[in-house]
């Protein structure tokens, strides 16, 4: 720790209690930096593509993650380290905007700083190598437009969409089923988007799970699941035409505030009392009669009373239904919530064409579906499958192809995938390199090295040989001047992507580039760490 010395020479100091603190300086705190970035990086690459393995994740209290999904495996990782930190939101903030990619970014902000450290040998300046990585992500996205096409789809015609959204499953656990799945995503996501706005409200897509059952009886329900049933057995399960009534109010006498007592001395007055209450279960229940309600949903309980009158005035009900349901069912139906029983009026009713309650399995687990909505805009993908872990992965996995299928909608340009679009940006970079006088020049060389990183991951992780493989992509790339020549993972037989129908959004690829380089300037930017000391 350096001291400082006044004019007599007496060393005074700085830093609060710098004995107890460490710190590191100029190169060794980049050095430090860069491999704490590197080493977040290695444990992601091996997840990277249709043939990336799955890592497990066991949390402090026990519970056990499986996912190949960059930014969840990052989040559950729990991280110590600043710079790992950064990285770790570097993920999630491709995760919030773009949804997919989440893997490929941390690689390629990886190879990045592995480029940069052996810049930094060589004694360029930290500024300077940043400076030429921006220069190079520049010239990257500007190619990445050049090599987009324009992807044509309607409500009719979803194919292209579905291509897409296949390559994004392609890398789950998923991706046996990926061409139905893929089918369901994109009907949720036609069934609310808004066409002529080019937005999607991925909010009225509810994704329920339940264990049982396999992958391939995953259903798409085009209204609301609820995970609840009717409050007293012998109600009808079958409701058609149903007019429902959705009240956040109790069934039940109404409790004064205050604390209160009641004395009674004789039957006659219990009698007055019990009629009293008997009355009140009665109007409400008239209430909803008279408003012509044929199901009534509450977001609190029953007393049993209230219970047996609704069952025998056959009006069905269903009670504790969660606050974001009643606003879902809110939105399907086209009814208002009602908070009290004085408000109810026939107009507030939603109207639902089907609402049946099915069962599953042997376990007596029943679920209630609300089909055939006045509103179709809320839609509910249910998924099976035969444990809680393989649920969890395709909900992960089912919000990526929601979240692909969206960007689409909003931004119809493609690039191909399997690393093509990556090694195109690379032989575009290192030859607009030689363009730039200064030392820049070599940061850019470097940026194509490091884009050349995503598809020799590609090839590693699909057991073949690495070099071999990504030099022969790259050649032939040159030689047929053809942007579309990628990692053959899947060993189809083609290296050309768009007979393969690999694709990727085009945003998704520019946000990827653009969020590694400037991470990646923010940790060369660094040359001072001062932390306190691990005893």
């Amino acid at each position: 720790m350096a001291l400082a010395f006044d004019e007599y020479g007496r060393p005074f100091i700085i830093i609060k209690d710098q004995e107890q603190k460490s710190r590191l300086r100029g190169l060794e705190a980049q050095k430090a930096n860069i491999s704490a970035g590197k080493a977040v990086a290695r444990i992601l690459r091996t997840s990277l593509g249709p043939k990336g393995m799955d890592k497990m994740l066991q949390s402090p209290d026990g519970d056990v993650t499986i996912t190949n999904d960059g930014a969840t495996i990052l989040e559950q990782m729990d991280v110590d380290n600043q710079i790992a930190k950064l990285m770790v939101e570097l993920s999630r903030s491709q995760d919030y905007e773009i949804g997919d990619g989440t893997t490929g970014v941390v690689v390629m902000a990886g190879a990045l700083l592995e480029q940069a450290e052996k810049l930094l040998e060589r004694g360029i300046h930290p500024i300077r190598i940043a400076e030429g990585y921006e220069m190079a992500s520049r010239i990257a996205v500007e190619h990445l437009e050049h090599i987009s096409q324009k992807f044509e789809f309607s409500a009719n015609n979803i194919e292209p969409l579905m291509q897409t959204c296949m390559t994004t499953l392609s890398s789950k656990i998923v991706n046996r089923c990926k061409h139905m799945l893929a089918e369901i995503a994109i009907k949720a996501v036609l069934a609310v988007a808004d066409l002529e706005r080019k937005d999607v409200n991925l909010d009225l897509i509810k994704v329920e799970g339940k264990v049982g059952g396999k992958l391939e009886d995953t259903e798409l329900v085009y209204g609301i699941t609820v995970d609840k049933d009717m409050s007293h057995p012998q109600m009808p399960k079958r409701i058609e035409n149903a007019k429902i009534a959705i009240l956040t109010c109790p069934f039940e006498p109404p409790k004064p505030k205050t604390k209160h007592k009641v004395d009674i001395d004789t039957v006659e007055k219990f009698q007055t009392l019990r009629q009293q209450e008997q009355k009140y279960f009665d109007d409400m229940v008239q209430k909803c009669k008279d408003v012509g309600a044929t199901l009534v949903i509450c977001q609190w309980g029953f007393d049993d009373e209230a219970n047996h009158l609704l069952m025998h005035r056959n009006l069905p009900a269903v009670r504790w239904v969660g606050g974001v349901e009643l606003e879902l069912i809110a939105i399907a139906t086209g009814g208002r919530i009602v908070p009290r029983f004085q408000e109810l009026t026939p107009e507030k009713l939603g109207r639902a064409g089907l609402v049946r309650e099915k069962s599953f399995g042997t376990t007596k687990d029943r679920m209630l579906y609300i089909e055939q909505c006045a509103n179709s805009r809320a839609v509910t993908i249910f998924i099976r499958g035969g444990n809680k872990m393989v649920i969890e992965e395709t909900k992960r996995s089912l919000h990526d192809a929601l979240c692909v299928a969206r960007n689409l909608i909003r931004n119809n340009s493609i690039v191909y995938g399997g690393g093509s679009a990556e090694i195109s940006c690379s032989i575009a970079v290192e030859a607009a390199a030689d363009k730039y006088p200064g030392v820049e020049q070599y940061a850019i060389r470097s940026f194509a090295e490091a884009l050349d990183s995503i598809p020799m991951a590609l090839a590693e992780n699909s057991g073949l040989q690495p070099i071999d493989t990504l030099t022969a992509v790259k050649s032939q790339q040159v030689k047929e001047n053809n942007p579309y020549c990628g990692i053959d993972c899947n060993d189809v037989g083609t290296n050309n992507m768009q007979q393969q129908n690999v694709f990727e959004t085009l945003i998704g690829k520019q946000q990827q580039i653009l969020l590694a380089t400037q991470v990646v300037k923010m940790i060369l930017k660094i040359d001072d760490v001062i932390a306190p000391s691990d005893y």
